[in-house]
Parts: C-alpha cells; structure tokens; sequence
C-alpha cells in the first residue's frame, strides 16, 4: 500500500497522488456563431431544429403551449422543408453548411494575424458542432487560463448573443477550475465595421451592370414583445442603418431599413423584408439591391432567404434587376473587424 506510519498517531496516512503539470499561461479567443445542422436529410436537420428552438431564449412562449406545437407539428413538417432549402446552399466539397465554412475561415485567418504565439485562437457553435463546451475544454488544455467570448453578432440580441454567452457559461459551471472570462461586446456601431461594410458595399456595387434604386438593409427580426421587453437590438440595427447610410450619404427613400426571418403568428418588428421587396416590385421598382449588416457570415438567411425567394419575390412582381451583396465573411474587411475587435478586448491581458 502507498502508505507510511506517522509517529505521532501510529496510523497510516496516504502519501499525495502525483499528477501531471497544469498548463497555463496562455489566452483563449473563441468566436462563437449560430450554428448549423449536420446534414440536410430529416434526422439531422430534426436535431438541429429541436436544439435551436428549445431555447427559451429564442422562443418565450410558454412550455405548455410550446411544446406540444413543437414536438407534434413543427418537428414534423418542418425538417423536409428547411433541409430542401438547406441543400440549395450547402457545402458540398465539405459537406457543411456555409456557415460553419466561413467561421472556420475566420478563426483560422484571425489565428494566424496573432503576434503573440500566448493567443490559442478556436470556434464554436451555439447549436450543433463544434460544441461550445468541448472548445473550451481544449482551450483549458491548451494552457488557456483567460478566455475571450466574441459572439459574432455585430448588434446584441438576447435571442442570439446572450444565448451563445449562455452556453458557455454553462460549460463554466461544470468545472472546478474555471478561466477567467471576458465578453467581447456587440460592435455594430464601431466605425471600423462601418467602414468595413461601406467598403465592401461599394466593392460589390462595383461589380453590377446596374445601379440599384434602392437599397434594402435587412436585419434578422424578432418578436416584438422583445423590444417591449427592453432587448436592445432593435436600436442597435437603427445605428448601424444609420450609420451606413449617412457613410454612402444616400436619402432614407433611397437606402430603407427592413426585417426578415419572421416566424409564426406574433408580431414581428417592421417593416418586414420579403412584404417591402413585394411593394416596390408592385410600385414599379425595376433594380434592387439588399444587404444584410446584421450578419458576420452568410448562412441559410442571407444566401437562401434573400438571395433567393426575396430575388423570386421581386422577379415574379416586374423587377427586373436585383443584387443580394454579401456579408463580410473571412474576406479582408471581415477579419479586420474581427481582429480589431480582438485586439481592443484583449488589452491588459497582453
């Protein structure tokens, strides 16, 4: 036995258990996104589905209402129906969906801008894979003992930062020895991302044979009841629209803030997205562009909602030309915003 006798009390005592070095020293960055389904086929994107909106920070509404319309008719339905517009976009190279691409991109671009070989730079997904707290598990192994969360959310919303914030404190709680921990805030009022986006705008804009009417800024909505409730995201896309647009110096006729995404019978917030595109068509609009600055990477909203039944919408009304002009992605704009964001949050730590 691993014992010795101690003379004081003639009774056995343990010597200690050996254990392997902890590392520390190192500073963890994660940036964390939505998330995305495994595949497009229905178990799968049922799983995903049940994940994402189990959440009550996405749906409010209570349990008892909730659940028997989730579990007897939306993960149904509704599966077949998101993975056949899942699959107009998907990866098929990688067998993902673009938005798990495009974050990979973005933390492996951001990783090796690093000057301080200190920095382990990994990304998560609130919903599906990589799971927030395996990432931070392998920070903790990495030697990180300070970690940086930056939700990839330019504008705060409790249905999207705060929830990703939520999981990984979750995570937190389940170990004895926690990092310490700072939250990267929402920027969509810096004027690095507003440069940024007003670069890419003119970049893309560049790029068309014609030149838009009109300019559609669309943000993901949520319920109504939310802003009521004092979430301030809605404020928050106001600044950014405002921002943007005062940065092109276009007229707000010319350059309108919309909505999008909107889900079953509540009030969303206005004016919505796909109801505004139909108006223009309707009132004799024939060039249309829309940009989405509520979004660091294009996924299912952006490249299958608005490019694609909003581009049907405004075609199938008389428009005739029409422009989606991507997100910031893991192009050069994008991970400057992202580093920049990075950098400010990591000072005193470095």
């Amino acid at each position: 036995m691993n014992a010795r006798i101690d003379p004081n009390t003639l009774a056995p005592t343990r010597r200690p258990t050996a254990h392997p070095p902890v590392r520390s020293g190192r500073i963890g960055v994660l940036l964390m996104n939505l998330g995305t389904p495994e595949a497009t086929t229905y178990w799968p994107m049922r799983r995903y589905l049940k994940e994402f909106l189990s959440d009550r920070r996405v749906i409010e509404t209570s349990r008892l209402l909730w659940w028997p319309l989730l579990n007897g008719i939306i993960l149904t339905t509704r599966p077949g129906r998101k993975g056949r517009d899942y699959d107009t976009i998907w990866n098929k190279e990688l067998d993902e969906g673009p938005l798990k691409t495009i974050t990979r991109s973005q933390a492996e671009q951001l990783s090796g801008l690093m000057a301080d070989d200190r920095i382990v730079v990994d990304w998560a997904m609130r919903y599906g894979q990589p799971r927030t707290a395996e990432r931070i598990r392998a920070l903790l192994d990495a030697g990180c003992d300070r970690i940086l969360l930056v939700p990839l959310y330019p504008q705060y919303c409790a249905a999207t930062s705060a929830t990703a914030c939520d999981q990984a404190f979750r995570a937190l709680m389940d170990m004895r020895w926690q990092p310490a921990v700072r939250v990267a805030p929402p920027y969509g009022d810096d004027p690095v991302y507003i440069e940024a986006l007003a670069a890419s705008m003119r970049a893309e804009l560049a790029k068309l044979v014609f030149e838009p009417e009109v300019i559609l800024v669309s943000f993901h909505g949520i319920p109504k009841e939310y802003l009521e409730k004092g979430d301030p995201y809605y404020c928050q896309c106001h600044k950014t629209w405002r921002l943007l647009r005062e940065a092109f110096g276009w007229p707000a006729e010319r350059f309108r803030l919309t909505f999008q995404s909107r889900f079953g019978p509540a009030e969303w917030l206005q004016p919505y997205t796909d109801e505004t595109v139909k108006a223009l068509a309707a009132e004799g609009t024939k060039r249309l562009a829309i940009v989405a600055p509520g979004f660091s990477a294009d996924c299912l909203e952006t490249l299958e909602e608005l490019n694609g039944e909003n581009r049907h919408y405004f075609e199938a009304g008389g428009g005739e030309s029409f422009a989606y002009l991507p997100c910031l992605n893991a192009g050069p704009d994008g991970i400057r915003v992202i580093r920049t964001v990075v950098e400010r949050e990591l000072a005193g730590w470095l």
